[in-house]
């Protein structure tokens, strides 16, 4: 693959913010029942203190300054039946020495600032913890990467692209992170290339399904009679309860 690794910064146009401002400006704000809070939808109460804070209270060249403190590049990746898409990512090496390559995957909806908090903990060359090279892609179609023109763009694509930019960068060995979105990337980039490239898996979202007829046919027969225990009936119930707690809502008993 040719190198076309570029330097990337990011400058929105100020016509462009300005516009938003505009868009803002133009709001029109529905009514909302009285005495009514979420069952309707957003409270009218919320929305205008969301479009008066990116109105006046958010400076976004503040925030595109902490942005471009990461070290940001855009490469080409040759997709195979996609063409080429230009990736962006943050890649930042570490001074130590046999630092592992980490390619780090963002979730869904979420972006590669997700990594800035733990990269420089990541690539530092003091203390006694492993250190790494750490790649943040944005996936094709989120952030400053290029979208696939073309359905059929699955996780499989995903994939192919992780694995071939940490390839371009020289990383011919390395490991992978990824959780929600990211888990099921990474997942398949050691399925499809672990035996010679990947040598660890992380996931902060580990996730399983059932038994299947075909994998543990006396395992999934046990499920179809009794797919829950006691145990995990109460365990659901007590996080049911708390999730609708947390959002207003009714506990309603499942029978």
């Amino acid at each position: 693959m040719p190198h076309s690794e570029k330097p990337f910064k990011l400058s929105i146009p100020d016509a462009e913010i300005d516009c938003l401002r505009k868009k803002l400006d133009l709001t029109r704000f529905p009514d909302h029942p009285d005495g009514m809070d979420w069952q309707y939808g957003v409270p009218v109460d919320v929305l205008r203190r969301l479009v008066a804070r990116w109105q006046n209270g958010f400076d976004w060249r503040a925030a595109e300054t902490r942005i471009n403190q990461l070290p940001q590049f855009t490469r080409d990746i040759e997709v195979e039946g996609f063409g080429t898409l230009n990736i962006h990512y943050v890649h930042k090496r570490s001074e130590a020495k046999g630092a592992i390559p980490l390619l780090f995957v963002h979730g869904w909806p979420g972006h590669f600032m997700e990594v800035s908090k733990i990269l420089p903990l990541l690539t530092s060359d003091t203390g006694n913890h492993r250190k790494f090279h750490v790649v943040a892609l944005s996936l094709p179609g989120f952030g400053f990467s290029e979208a696939p023109k073309k359905e059929g763009f699955t996780v499989r694509q995903f994939a192919e692209v992780g694995h071939k930019l940490m390839l371009a960068l020289g990383y011919d060995k390395y490991v992978a992170q990824g959780g929600d979105w990211g888990y099921y990337i990474t997942r398949s980039i050691a399925y499809y290339y672990g035996s010679e490239h990947v040598k660890a898996w992380h996931t902060n979202m580990p996730y399983t399904g059932p038994p299947t007829f075909a994998a543990n046919p006396l395992l999934y027969l046990r499920y179809l009679v009794t797919p829950l225990s006691s145990e995990d009936i109460e365990g659901l119930k007590r996080n049911d309860l708390w999730y609708a707690e947390e959002r207003g809502f009714t506990w309603i008993q499942q029978t």
